[in-house]
């Protein structure tokens, strides 16, 4: 499955201040969104079913996928279109197994070391990172930088072919031309995208600074 992770956003109710989820995703998605991921560390089990269902529900016709971070029961039990899972969750062929073959599987990629695993697997995606400094997750490493990003791009196209990659941590309309010029396929995007209060405003100028510079990037010589 090809999946499209130009603008990927992450909906968290700890960003939230009290709004509604799946307005937040649909708002993202009108504004030019093209993935929608869940993650909701602090929430109950059945909390996160009802916030994905709610959210599944507010995409629907959208075409834009939904996915759960790190629960693989809660993406079953909501219907949602698959996960995306960190080096300390499930494994990934065990994912693949309980989703089935149809499922969006996303991997994080922090590390070299961690390619022939993500290689072995049957993944769609994968994001790279941390970018740039974050308040929005504990990062024990320091950021890759737009270099240090870079090399983990190249290190991953020869592990991992054609596979989208994209790029997480401290990305936003001002910089994400920055990773993609660096090999980045999409970014993942938090605080730039729903911190404010026009979220559709948002989505649309990170598309606008995505899609120039993917452009630019098929256009540049070889």
């Amino acid at each position: 499955m090809i999946v499209d992770i130009s603008l990927y956003g992450i909906v968290d109710p700890q960003i939230a201040r009290g709004r509604s989820l799946a307005d937040m995703a649909r708002e993202a998605v009108e504004g030019g969104a093209t993935l929608i991921q869940l993650r909701a560390k602090q929430e109950s089990t059945r909390e996160m079913v009802r916030e994905a269902r709610a959210i599944r529900s507010a995409l629907h016709g959208t075409q834009v996928p939904l996915l759960i971070n790190d629960r693989v029961d809660v993406a079953l039990a909501a219907g949602a279109d698959g996960v995306h899972l960190g080096a300390d969750d499930m494994k990934l062929g065990d994912a693949r197994r309980l989703l089935g073959p149809r499922a969006i599987i996303g991997a994080t990629l922090n590390r070299v070391e961690e390619l022939p695993e993500l290689a072995a697997a049957k993944i769609d995606y994968a994001c790279a990172g941390g970018v740039f400094a974050t308040q929005h997750k504990d990062n024990a490493k320091a950021p890759l930088g737009v270099e240090g990003f870079g090399i983990l791009r190249r290190a991953a196209a020869r592990a991992l072919g054609s596979l989208p990659v994209g790029a997480i941590a401290g990305i936003d309309a001002g910089n994400a031309g920055q990773v993609i010029a660096a090999g980045a396929d999409g970014v993942a995007v938090i605080g730039a995208l729903f911190g404010g209060e026009d979220i559709t405003a948002a989505a649309r100028a990170l598309r606008e600074a995505i899609d120039e510079a993917l452009s630019q990037r098929a256009t540049a010589p070889e």
